[in-house]
Order: structure tokens, then C-alpha cells, then sequence
């Protein structure tokens, strides 16, 4: 599994601790920015590039941060094939890889702690989708969604 992460100039910091536990996981990602801190970025451009790649990319993962999570959860969504969900807990977070297939971690680093978000990482890239049949019924609709049918 590829994972893919991004995040404007309120989630850098995070975003750097976060590249540096999936380095130490040993997993395979590619981190599209910020890579510096500059104040005058905007999210638009970290969502384009991480969920471009996840829509494409069949069993990839993404993770974005921005201060409230909600601009790149937005953004995210609009791209086909992405579901991405602002992570609120590990629980949460397992529930929406478990069930929905999650595809994309949100994270609003300016309401969560480096120690809640590392739990949800982790969580995140280690639970799988359960695949029930009520599952992919659902999956099945938000293409239908997606489709505009």
C-alpha cells in the first residue's frame, strides 16, 4: 500500500512527525507538501495533489491536514473514488476503514494532539475494509452518487 500525505501551513508541523512515523513503520509514501512552512499557502493545492493520486490509484491511502480538517475534507470529496473523513478518534477512525473503506485520513491539526494523532494513524493504516455485503452496497451507491446517476 501506497500512502500519500499533504497539508498546508497549519498541519506542516504535524505532517512532518507524522512522514516521520511512516518512515519508522517502514511504509511507503510520498509526502506532497508543504515543504516549508509558509503562512501564505493555501490546502486547495495538498488536496488536488494527494487525492488525485488516491482516486486513481486502486488500494492507495491519503492522509491531509489543515487547521479544521473541514476545507480539505470538502475539497477531498470532490474528487471520484475518494472518501476522505476528519479522524475524531481511534475508534472512529477504525470504524470508517472498517466499514466504509476510508480512503483518506483528515486530520485538524489545530484540534488534536500529536499523541491522538498518531494513535489515528496508525489505526488508519492498519485496519482493513471488512467488506460485508452491506458495505459494498453502500460503496456501490456513492458511485452511483459519483456518476450522477
Amino acid at each position: 500500500m501506497k500512502v500519500y500525505i499533504g497539508a498546508d501551513h497549519r498541519g506542516y508541523e504535524l505532517k512532518e512527525k507524522m512522514a516521520k512515523w511512516l518512515f519508522e513503520w517502514k511504509y511507503e509514501f510520498i509526502d506532497f507538501g508543504a515543504d516549508k512552512l509558509d503562512f501564505k499557502d493555501d490546502y486547495t493545492l495538498y488536496v488536488e495533489r494527494v487525492a488525485s493520486v488516491v482516486s486513481s490509484e486502486e488500494g492507495s491511502r491519503g492522509i491531509l491536514l489543515c487547521g479544521s480538517g473541514v476545507g480539505v475534507t470538502v475539497a477531498a470529496n470532490k474528487f471520484d473514488g475518494v472518501r476522505a473523513a476528519i479522524g475524531l478518534s481511534p475508534k472512529q477512525v477504525k470504524a470508517g476503514r472498517n466499514d466504509d473503506d476510508m480512503n483518506v485520513l483528515v486530520i485538524a491539526a489545530g484540534y488534536v494532539n500529536e499523541k491522538e494523532a498518531k494513535k489515528m494513524l496508525k489505526v488508519f493504516l492498519e485496519t482493513k475494509f471488512a467488506g460485508k455485503t452491506r458495505y459494498k452496497r453502500r460503496l456501490g451507491d456513492i458511485k452511483k452518487i459519483e456518476a450522477n446517476n
